[in-house]
């Protein structure tokens, strides 16, 4: 960007559009939007009617070296601070994974499943395991009313940010956090409706292949999923049957490449019997669900 040239807000997006796209951007305009609107302090949309304006320099300063680092592979929402997710907006760090679409699908599942099943006499009692920054704990806390979450995560630092997201959802009175290994830490006697979980997936041998924004800035603890990507899930499915109400459900992201191994994990777990997997927009199975046998509790 030339310090003796006049720059308008519509001229700096065109310019980092290009520059951006130049080094593999997968997003190069979207990624100048925001990255522009947050440098100024504004909604994206007010860009486009800004276009004619000058940039000042304190602006062009600012957004210049958000661009820098965007361009060396930061991702947009670690340089925002903020993903949004179900229509709500989460505070992100490099502590936690950034959202993707796809987990709303367990937003989704569980929160049809609620309603369809009906209202019981007793709040919903919901667990999220490995909750990151806390997007599926609060999703779910402000969509039924009723329900009580406990969520658990072995990451100090995320369970920070997720309780920053749920503080400012209005829902953190609803929401207990406990720093846990999967179920390590949770209280021994609870028994939960409904556990839902985004575990670590990746094969270790495909985390190799990441792209840069994901391999070098994600946190690797909510990605490796061991040699076979289920390193996580074989641990977490005796725990969710163990700690299931009868008729309990259990809502699990998975790789669709991983569809037919998690289903037979789940076949082999005492107490879980699987259900009809949740397609993704490509209609991949997505979303591995389960209940919990009766006869077993």
């Amino acid at each position: 960007m030339s310090q003796d040239e006049t720059w308008t807000i519509g001229r700096l997006l065109n310019w980092t559009k290009d520059f951006l796209q130049e080094r593999g951007a997968e997003s190069p305009r979207l990624d100048a939007e925001v990255l522009l609107a947050h440098a100024r302090g504004c909604k994206r949309i007010e860009l486009y009617t800004a276009f004619e304006e000058e940039a000042p320099q304190e602006l062009r300063d600012a957004f210049r070296e958000l661009v820098r680092r965007r361009a060396s592979g930061t991702p947009v929402a670690y340089l925002v601070k903020m993903r949004e997710f179900y229509s709500l907006e989460f505070e992100v760090t490099p502590d936690v994974l950034i959202p993707r679409p796809e987990t709303e699908l367990i937003v989704v599942g569980v929160t049809d499943h609620a309603k369809a099943t009906g209202r019981s006499a007793e709040p919903l009692t919901i667990v999220d395991v490995g909750t990151g920054s806390g997007v599926l704990a609060v999703c779910l806390t402000k969509h039924l009313k009723d329900a009580r979450v406990t969520a658990l995560d072995i990451s100090p630092q995320a369970l920070a940010v997720a309780k920053r997201n749920a503080a400012r959802h209005g829902v953190a009175d609803r929401i207990a956090f406990v720093e846990s290994d999967l179920f390590a830490a949770a209280p021994s006697d609870a028994r939960f409706d409904y556990v839902v979980s985004n575990p670590p997936y990746i094969t270790t041998a495909e985390m190799a292949g990441l792209p840069n924004h994901v391999l070098n800035h994600e946190p690797r603890l909510a990605l490796d999923g061991g040699a076979d990507g289920t390193s996580v899930i074989e641990r977490l499915l005796p725990q969710a049957a163990a700690r299931l109400k009868p008729g309990g459900r259990l809502f699990m992201e998975i790789s669709p490449m991983l569809a037919d191994r998690v289903d037979a994990l789940v076949r082999r777990t005492p107490g879980l019997e699987p259900e009809a997997m949740i397609l993704d927009l490509e209609r991949r199975p997505r979303i591995a669900t389960a209940r919990k046998t009766v006869e077993q509790a």
